[in-house]
């Protein structure tokens, strides 16, 4: 595997620590800042909101630029994020700081998912893809408990000090490790937007926001949902999520190795059979804790698993508008995030808690339907997509 894949990963898990960081000290952002809870939660909100939507037109905005010279240009933006963070002196500069680092971080994170699969041969291309996903995975790992101690012992701006400084030595790394990675021929906009009228490639982006949603229905209010269900203490909680988070690390290589010897399409079916399995038998695991750490592990492997099968699955039926295709995919998992939450707050507000599992594991069918809609189609797709490149020419 190419060294410069790993370093990728280390890029992935530094812009995901920004992301994820933030969930754990929204209490002392809100006590310093003199803002309410809810307002602090906004922070997160305009965060997703910004990196679903901004990947996809700042991909197709810089397709052209060498991508070594464009991943540092956006380093430096995020730096520039990070330091108005720091600085951050009332809520409005706060936000504006988070808009920056969205914005910038969401090109740096679909850029490493672009170069990873181009820089090895084509049969790690799912593995590469997995690796940078290890590195996003594990800011997941790090992101909310190290918020919380840095926060706890130095205040909620520590952990963007830490960030700051990573992304420094991210920049430095960059300029003398990674070698010139050219972009791939321009493809007009017309022609990228195209594909999406194959049932192949819009199915594929339904299952990637209908499977995110299923699983963010129960995860984005886990802690919660285990101490309403297995009454556990808060010291367990923090144990819960650490080992969710290592399973979600290993979920992200395996998903890539596993795309590369099974087949990409045998291995998303795969996933989200498990994940939907999973998830309906959570409410029945929680009595006992030694099963439920196992459910709960099995569901952080397989969430994760998914996404480089995904990925190798859009390069292989669009190679042509191979970038645009990973980046609406990214754009789709955030968008299912988002919604995802959203729709675990009705259920516990209308129904119970208990219900966020078997609610998100309906999710989780809706999106096997849609994965098996999108590789049955797989034998007339590429000719369909020539029929409309060839429409669109004429």
């Amino acid at each position: 595997m190419d060294k410069r894949v790993y370093f990728l990963m280390i890029v992935s898990f530094v812009i995901g620590m920004v992301e994820l960081i933030i969930s754990g000290i929204l209490d002392l952002i809100a006590e310093d800042l003199h803002i309410t809870l809810g307002q602090a939660g906004h922070l997160i909100t305009i965060f997703s909101f910004i990196f679903a939507i901004a990947s996809p037109i700042l991909l197709l905005m810089t397709s052209k630029i060498e991508r070594k010279k464009l991943t540092l240009i956006s380093l430096f933006v995020f730096l520039i994020g990070n330091i108005v963070t720091v600085f951050s002196a009332n809520y409005s500069i706060l936000f504006t700081g988070r808009i920056i680092t969205a914005t910038s971080g969401a090109l740096l994170i679909i850029l490493c998912l672009v170069m990873a699969p181009s820089l090895v041969e084509a049969k790690y291309r799912g593995r590469a893809i997995g690796i940078v996903s290890m590195g996003v995975s594990g800011s997941l790992v790090l992101g909310v408990p190290l918020g919380l101690f840095l926060g706890n012992l130095y205040g909620w701006r520590a952990p963007f000090v830490l960030i700051t400084v990573l992304t420094v030595l991210s920049i430095i790394g960059v300029y003398y490790l990674m070698d010139k990675v050219d972009p791939k021929p321009g493809v007009p906009l017309r022609r990228q937007l195209a594909t999406l009228k194959s049932q192949k490639v819009s199915f594929a982006h339904a299952t990637t926001f209908l499977y995110m949603t299923g699983h963010t229905v129960l995860y984005a209010y886990l802690k919660p949902y285990i101490q309403s269900t297995t009454g556990l203490e808060d010291s367990w909680i923090g144990v819960v999520y650490f080992l969710f988070g290592i399973a979600a690390v290993c979920g992200g290589g395996i998903g890539g190795t596993m795309a590369d010897i099974l087949g990409a399409n045998r291995t998303i079916m795969i996933a989200i059979i498990g994940l939907g399995l999973i998830l309906l038998a959570i409410p029945f695991t929680t009595p006992i804790l030694a099963l439920f750490l196992i459910g709960l592990m099995i569901w952080g492997m397989l969430s994760w698993l998914i996404s480089p099968a995904m990925q190798s699955y859009l390069i292989e039926t669009s190679p042509e508008t191979s970038d645009i295709q990973q980046s609406l995919s990214n754009s789709s998992l955030h968008f299912g995030i988002a919604f995802g939450a959203v729709v675990g707050g009705v259920v516990i507000e209308r129904a119970s808690i208990s219900l966020t599992p078997t609610i998100g594991g309906l999710f989780i069918v809706l999106s096997l339907l849609t994965a098996g809609l999108s590789i049955r189609s797989r034998t007339t797709n590429l000719d369909h997509n020539q029929k409309i490149v060839d429409q669109i020419k004429a």
